[in-house]
C-alpha cells in the first residue's frame, strides 16, 4: 500500500482477551493510548477503528499495542489499509469464520468438541460480538457445534431472558 504520510488510513484492532460484559483494563487502556494521539477509537462489533493521518495512526497504533500488552492483553491484531469508502470488506461469512476461529482460541476447542456448558457461552459472546445478525450464522454455528438451528436458537432465548 503506497500512502503519503498526509493521506488519511484506518486501522482495524483487536485486543484480546476478550472479556464478557465492559471492556477489559487492558482494552481501556488501548483505546485511552489511541486518544492521547487525537484519535477518537470507534468500537464496532467485530473491531475497533481509528481513522487519520498515516504518520498519528501508525504512531497510535504502536502506543495502543505497547499499552494493551503492558495492561494484560494476550493478543493484538492489527489490520491497516486505506480509509476510502471504496474499501472492500471480506465476504461476510469470511467474518463469522473469523468470529468463530477467535471463540474457539478463547475456548481452547473447536466448537464441535465443546461441552453443552461451554457451546452455550460460545453462543454468549458469539451474540455479543454480533455474530448472528449475519444471515444464516444460526445454521453455519449450528453446524459447526453438531447441533440443529433450533438448539442455537434456545441458548439465545435463554441468554435473552437471563436464563443462561
Amino acid at each position: 500500500m503506497a500512502t503519503s504520510a498526509t493521506s488519511d488510513i484506518r486501522a482495524e484492532f483487536l485486543v484480546e482477551p476478550f472479556v464478557e460484559g465492559a471492556p477489559g483494563h487492558h482494552v481501556t487502556m488501548a483505546l485511552e493510548a489511541c486518544r492521547s494521539h487525537g484519535l477518537e477509537p470507534e468500537m464496532g462489533p467485530f473491531a475497533t477503528v481509528i481513522v487519520g493521518p498515516t504518520d498519528t495512526v501508525t504512531a497510535a497504533v504502536e502506543s495502543m499495542s505497547q499499552a494493551a500488552l503492558q495492561h494484560g492483553a494476550t493478543a493484538v491484531q492489527v489490520r491497516l489499509g486505506e480509509s476510502a469508502a471504496t474499501t472492500r470488506f471480506g465476504d461476510l461469512h469470511d467474518v463469522l469464520a473469523q468470529m468463530v476461529a477467535a471463540v474457539e482460541e478463547q475456548l481452547r476447542a473447536p466448537l464441535a468438541e465443546l461441552s453443552r456448558e461451554q457451546k452455550q457461552a460460545a453462543v454468549r459472546i458469539l451474540d455479543q460480538r454480533g455474530a448472528f445478525l449475519l444471515r444464516k450464522a444460526v445454521e453455519s454455528v449450528g453446524e459447526m457445534m453438531g447441533v440443529s438451528r433450533i438448539t442455537i436458537y434456545n441458548y439465545l432465548n435463554a441468554i435473552h431472558n437471563g436464563n443462561d
